[in-house]
């Protein structure tokens, strides 16, 4: 069957579409199309705690353009997912009704543990069964993801309140790298103790736009090749150069680069950041761990169109 998903985050919105075959309970996608608009959904929300009318009309645009891609594929199930900038909102019915009227369907704003698991789903499909423990990370604009799990499912999942869009409005570019802000970063991971075990795992998934962006970095990459990225194996040493770069760059040398995508320019920096310190608490938490990244073109978004089929069979 021909299945679609959408992912709206906090800064872009994606789609997916795919033929999907059943096996066994589990799904085979081939895709048909990927795109990706940046609309930036949850500019300011950290600050009103609303879209505002001008991100929202960004949005809705791109879910009108979305909608003729999915005619046109003659898409039989489609399923939109809504992350991190939804689920607090104070106009989050706008938001709702808005979609719904477009799409024929009511977008799911899923919590960041539902979110944790189809980024686990979509990330792992690239392994072998038997590749032992896994910790997904997806670094998305509004919240970050971690889950970890085996070829038999999630062990553990939990979702963080710190992304790109959220730390670059807070702080700012020139603040990033203040005591303050690491201090908040810090803060925010602390939240992993005792709820995952990270010690146990034997490798570590990268998936999202700001993961990726940084490994098309650490490769050196003149363009962005996502037959390059996905699979790519970034030692923590080689993706420290990366972010490094991306937090002593100016806007135009990061505009300037060939695989950065122009919605991404303003808040690489912050997910730099991030990713910085999220090494450091891998380190420390398992001293024998993994010390490479492993990127992956598949996240949350294939997670999201094969549930769809999963959701037709139901």
């Amino acid at each position: 069957m021909r299945v679609a998903g959408i992912d709206c985050g906090t800064n872009s919105i994606r789609l997916l579409i795919a033929d999907a075959e059943l096996s066994n309970g589990n799904v085979r996608l081939e895709e048909r199309l990927r795109t990706m608009r940046v609309v930036r959904l949850g500019q300011g929300v950290d600050a009103t705690g609303a879209f505002s009318d001008e991100a929202l009309e960004r949005t809705f645009a791109a879910v009108r353009d979305y909608k003729q891609l999915v005619d046109e594929h003659e898409v039989e199930q489609l399923r939109f997912v809504a992350t991190s900038a939804a689920r607090d909102v104070s106009n989050r019915e706008q938001f709702i009704e808005g979609i719904t009227q477009i799409l024929g369907i009511a977008p799911e704003v899923i919590s960041g543990e539902v979110e944790a698991n189809l980024s686990f789903t979509g990330a792992t499909s690239v392994l072998p069964e038997s590749s032992g423990t896994s910790l997904v990370i997806d670094l998305g604009g509004g919240s970050t993801e971690f889950v970890i799990g085996t070829s038999a499912g999630v062990q553990a999942a939990k979702s963080l309140d710190v992304g790109c869009v959220r730390v670059t409005e807070r702080f700012g570019e020139a603040q990033l790298r203040s005591a303050e802000c690491v201090q908040m970063v810090d803060q925010k991971l602390a939240e992993l103790q005792g709820v995952l075990d990270l010690g146990s795992v034997q490798q570590v998934l990268v998936v999202a736009g700001t993961f990726t962006t940084l490994t098309a970095c650490a490769l050196g990459l003149d363009r962005y090749d996502s037959q390059r990225i996905h699979g790519a194996r970034i030692s923590f040493e080689q993706m420290r150069g990366a972010t490094g770069w991306m937090l002593d760059s100016t806007r135009e040398q990061r505009a300037d680069l060939g695989y950065m995508h122009p919605g991404r320019v303003d808040v690489i920096s912050a997910g730099a950041l991030i990713v910085e310190r999220i090494l450091a608490l891998l380190e420390d938490a398992n001293p024998q761990g993994p010390r490479e990244l492993i990127a992956s073109e598949h996240d949350i978004l294939d997670g999201i169109a094969s549930s769809a089929a999963l959701l037709t069979r139901d």
